[in-house]
């Protein structure tokens, strides 16, 4: 897919908003195996949220593009081994799924910083290749997440199979809204449900997203990745 403006992408996101909606679903660019220089460039036309999966490739560039002001949510898989950075560099983690990754970033989260935003990652369609809590494991990490001062509790993530029957993937979404409308009568500080890419956005955005993540439409066909997380 080549790659389209931010303008465009935007646009998109736009069109999607359902009619009566009173809020637009944040953008979060993502950035992974793309330089500095292309995430500058994005930045330049305004966007400030850029979304990293790897934590040694994402250090090199948060160190270079320091004091820009963007803000870097870390989407891929965590290994316990690495919180101690993530829970320095990022302002986001959105792929929580284990209560041995909620005590190892409140540890390793600065008293002095701001508390660091985190999501539940959720595997609704079970796929065995793909990480995630399962659903009914969602209220324990969350009350678990919300029980420390220095994370806040913002709300689930989840990348449902890509089916090609769009009313599987549309299902998914609406599963997933579900237990975000469950978790926020419950935790009412809870204020984003991060699922819907570059491909199937607009189904995410219809089904209640608050945030899509994109890649390919906004900086092209992926680079090979060269860490792991």
């Amino acid at each position: 897919m080549p790659a389209s403006t931010l303008h465009d992408v935007l646009q998109r996101i736009e069109n999607a908003i359902p009619a009566g909606s009173g809020s637009r679903p944040r953008l979060l660019a993502v950035s992974k195996t793309r330089p500095a220089d292309d995430i500058a460039a994005i930045a330049a036309q305004g966007q400030c949220a850029f979304g990293e999966n790897y934590v040694q490739e994402a250090a090199g560039k948060i160190a270079t593009l320091a004091g820009t002001g963007l803000e870097w949510h870390l989407i891929g898989h965590l290994q316990s081994n690495k919180a101690r950075q993530a829970a320095g560099l990022f302002d986001w983690v959105q792929t929580v799924d284990r209560n041995k990754l909620v005590q190892a970033l409140a540890t390793h989260r600065g008293a002095g910083r701001a508390p660091l935003n985190v999501l539940v990652q959720v595997n609704i369609d079970d796929e065995a290749s793909k990480h995630g809590c399962q659903p009914g494991d969602v209220e324990a990490l969350a009350t678990a997440i919300a029980a420390h001062p220095n994370l806040a509790l913002r709300g689930l993530m989840a990348i449902p199979a890509p089916h090609p029957d769009e009313a599987r993937r549309r299902d998914a979404f609406r599963r997933m809204k579900a237990l975000f409308d469950a978790l926020a009568l419950r935790h009412p500080q809870v204020d984003t449900l991060s699922m819907g890419m570059s491909d199937d956005l607009e189904l995410a955005i219809a089904e209640g997203a608050t945030m899509v993540r994109v890649g390919t439409a906004l900086f092209g066909a992926r680079r090979p990745a060269g860490d792991s997380a």
